[in-house]
This record gives structure tokens, sequence and C-alpha cells, in this order.
């Protein structure tokens, strides 16, 4: 039995030798610290037309969609998050990435493995004695690689890192996903608006054309005025279609995103003609530091960083030499009986290593490259983030402007029904020719029309603006405690007082 205590002492002295080494070794490679990104306290854009700059309900941030106070869209977006393709596949990439770090953070740990044989050989008659024999054996392997200069470290890094940028990356869909559905939806409504303003000038405008047959029968018009009315009449009737095509459209792409096929049902009978979802009088939208702090695709930027610094100490731990512990115990005997016996005990421990003297240069390149990839990296993270900037700046001020533009839309339409009041009444006492009720009428169609859409327009601008201030994650879980900081944590920001 010695030689089993012996083997067992040895195995015992070099684990704990190579623990002790490994403890006490950093890892090469500079260590990730997160850029300092300087933005300004306030935002440049005026908060007018119910902005509000002081710091946003997150929770109400993260279910925007909610203060539209419509049912139908909050169940639209329940339906999408449930089957939108797009998640599924964000979603499979978490996956993929989780996996990738046990994959990497396996390396840490040394590999075990059992073996058996059977060999049946014969000599040589001619330059031997031609005896044959079998031979058995059975044995145990195990190996580790020390990590002594923190390559597998980085490595696991690396792949934490990325996880953290692809749950991140799934935020970021997330929050394009419920922007998208809620931009449609209220895309349809307008369309269904828009259908019912031109329906209802439509009706006008046939009994205006009836007038003007009956005056024309009378001999109070002539057959000028009765082509005109029909022309104008017919006009208006043309839009529908294109109209309904479009409304067609918008509901197919909602069913897409919801991921079902178009023209399915979509079991909240969207056929039925419904009010445009209005905005809030009042929108929290916080200080720039905040939108950093909160949109995802910051936060991936900032992660592909942290990722690639990473890997400049994967590529550094190359110059440097590596240890492995290698060590097997396993039985040899002639027959199935020698196995009981301990003279049959074979094993084998023992520290070994490899260097890479000479390469041509190919590791130092590789550090080159991986530096420069970091390089990279640095500058789409910043331009990200003056991107994200420009965007809520962008989305602030349409939001803004447009509802000035649906206030003076709304006053040009009211004047508009009262000028076709008015003609319509001259023209019958023979004051004005007919081409005045045409203009009147005309005017009133175009102003009407413009003025849904600006209603439109000014919710989508809503939703633009939330997405654009990162809000729409609140349906997705925790982000995997394993991959490191919580959703919405950032990198330090700073704030920088503005000029003049």
């Amino acid at each position: 039995m010695k030689p089993y205590k012996h083997a067992n002492k040895l195995a015992r002295f070099t684990v704990i030798t190579a623990i002790l080494i490994f403890s006490g070794c950093a890892a090469v490679g500079p260590d990730y610290m997160p850029p300092e990104t300087r933005v300004s306290d306030t935002w440049h854009t005026p908060m007018k037309g119910g902005l509000d700059a002081a710091p946003p309900n997150i929770r109400e941030l993260s279910q925007w969609w909610k203060t539209l106070e419509d049912p139908v869209l909050c169940e639209l977006i329940k339906q999408a998050i449930g089957g939108n393709l797009d998640l599924k596949e964000a979603l499979a990439r978490v996956r993929e990435a989780r996996a990738s770090r046990g994959v990497a953070s396996a390396g840490l740990f040394p590999t075990f493995g059992v073996s058996g044989q059977i060999t049946t050989s014969k000599g040589s008659e001619e330059t031997g004695v031609g005896t044959k024999r079998t031979l058995y054996s059975t044995g145990f392997d195990a190996g580790w690689e020390v990590d002594i200069f923190g390559g597998v470290r980085r490595t696991v890094e690396a792949a934490e890192a990325n996880l953290q940028a692809e749950n991140a990356s799934l935020r970021d869909v997330m929050i394009t996903l419920t922007a998208e559905v809620a931009i449609n939806y209220v895309e349809m409504r307008t369309y269904q608006t828009r259908l019912k303003v031109v329906a209802i000038n439509l009706i006008t405008q046939e009994e205006t054309h009836r007038l003007t047959e009956w005056r024309y029968q009378a001999g109070l018009s002539d057959a000028l005025a009765v082509e005109q009315a029909r022309y104008n009449m017919e006009n208006t009737r043309s839009q529908l279609p294109t109209l309904r095509s479009e409304l067609t459209a918008s509901k197919n792409r909602l069913a897409v995103l919801m991921g079902k096929q178009p023209g399915e049902d979509l079991s909240l009978d969207p056929e039925t003609s419904a009010p445009i979802p209005g905005a809030p009088l009042k929108v929290v939208v916080g200080i720039p530091a905040d939108c950093i702090r909160r949109r995802p695709d910051i936060r991936q930027a900032e992660r592909d960083l942290a990722a690639q610094t990473a890997r400049i100490g994967v590529a550094e731990a190359e110059l440097y030499p590596k240890f492995s512990l290698l060590g097997s115990i396993g039985l040899e005997a002639l027959s199935i009986g020698g196995f009981a016996s301990s003279d049959g005990l074979t094993y084998g421990i023992g520290p070994t290593f490899s260097w890479r003297l000479f390469d041509g240069g190919a590791i130092r390149q590789n550090i080159e490259v991986q530096t420069a990839l970091q390089g990279q990296a640095l500058a789409r993270y910043e331009r990200t983030v003056l991107e994200a900037l420009a965007e809520v700046e962008n989305a602030l001020t349409v939001y803004a402007e447009e509802q000035n533009r649906r206030a003076a839309l709304a006053r040009a339409g009211d004047a508009a029904r009262r000028a076709v009041t008015l003609a319509q009444k001259k023209y019958e006492a023979g004051i004005i020719d007919f081409n005045e009720v045409l203009d009147a009428q005309r005017s009133q169609l175009s102003f009407e029309d413009d003025l849904a859409r600006s209603q439109g327009q000014v919710t989508v601008n809503l939703i633009t603006l939330y997405k654009a201030l990162g809000g729409g994650w609140a349906a997705l879980g925790p982000e995997d405690k394993k991959g490191g900081k919580t959703p919405g944590e950032q990198p330090r920001t700073r704030g920088k007082p503005e000029k003049g």
C-alpha cells in the first residue's frame, strides 16, 4: 500500500503548491475602468409642450404605453412580447452568451477522465518467440492548466461582459418592439380617423352635388357647377382606397410584430374605429445623465468595450509560459484477476510547462490587434452616447413643435368649417359663384385631414421620445445575476456646467 500513500502525498503537495502560486498572481493585461462620460446638466431643448425635466418615475417610464390609457394598445403590446420573433432571437442570443460564459469558466477547473483497454498482441516467431499475450489496463487521468498569468480569467471576464452586452441588446430589442407596436397602432387609428374625415366630407359634397343638379334643373345654375361639384366629390372619394390600403398595411405590420401571419385575427377587434390615443398633459424626461444610465444601447456599447479590454489580457497571456499539472493512476495486469493485486498499480504525476519562445512576432501583433479593437470599441461607445443625446434632443423638439402645429390646424379647421357654411349660404342666395364653395370644401377636407395626421403624429412623437429616453423594458425579468450589473446600471456620468 506504500505506493498509494506516496502518490497521494505527491498529488496533494503539487496541487497545494499550484494553488498558492495561482492565488498570488494577478492577471496580465489592462484592468477595465468604465469611461467617464461628461454630459450637460440640462437639455438644450426648452421644456415646453408639457415637458418636465424632473426625475422620472422609473416604473412609469418602463411601461410608458399605459400613460396613453388605451387598453387595446396594452393588450397588443402584451401579445407582441409573447410572440415577436426578433425578441425570441434576442433571447436565444442571451442563452448563447450564457452558455459561452460557462464554456470559458470551465477552463478554471481541472479535467478528469477514465480509460480502459484490453490489448492482445503476438510477437514474431521469426525474430522472437512468438509469444501471444493479452494486457488489461484501466486508469484515472486528471489535468489542470494553472492560470498563473490570468489568460483564462481574462477569457471569463470577456465572456461575462459579452453576456451583459447581450442582456442589454435584449432590452434594446424590447424597447424598439414596444415603440414599433405603439407607433403602428397609432398609425392604424390615424388612418381610421382620416377615413372618417373623408367620409363626413364626402357626405357634404354629395349633398352639394345634388343641390347643384337641382339648381341646374331649375335654371338657377349652369352645367359647369354640376361638373365642378361632381369632380370635387369624386376626387374626395378617390382618397378612400388609398387610406384603406394604408390601414390594411398597418394592421399587417402589427400582426408581424406579434409573430402572426398578415391578415390573421388579432383577437382584439381593431376593425372597430376608435380615437387616436392622446398624449398626457405632462411628460417627465429627467436630465441627460438619467438617459445615459438608462439606455440599453449605451450599456451594450460599454460592455462591448469591457469585453474587448479583457481580450487584450488574453492576448498578453500568450507571451508567458503555461504550467499544467498532469496526473494518472491505474492498473495493468495480464488477467482480470490481476487487478486485485497492488503489484499492478501504475501512476504518474507532476507539473509540465510550455513556452513559445519564437513565433515571428505573431503574439505581439495580436496584442496590437486587440488594442486597436479596444480603441474602436471606445469610439463606438462615445459615438453611441452622442447619438443617444442627439436623438433625445430631436425628440423633445419635434414633440413640442408638433403640438403647436396641431393647435394651428385645429383653428384652421374650425375656420374652414365656418367658411363652408357661409359659402353655401351665399351660393344658394346667388351672391357668389360655385368656385368659392369648392375652394371652401377643399380647404375644409385638407385642414381636417392634416389635423387628424397631426394628432397621430403628436402621439407618435411622444412614443419616439419615450423610446429615446430608454423606456419600455418592464416586461423583461432581472438581468442575469452572474452576468454582473443590474439593468440600467451604467458607466459613471459627470455633469458639466453649460457655457453661457
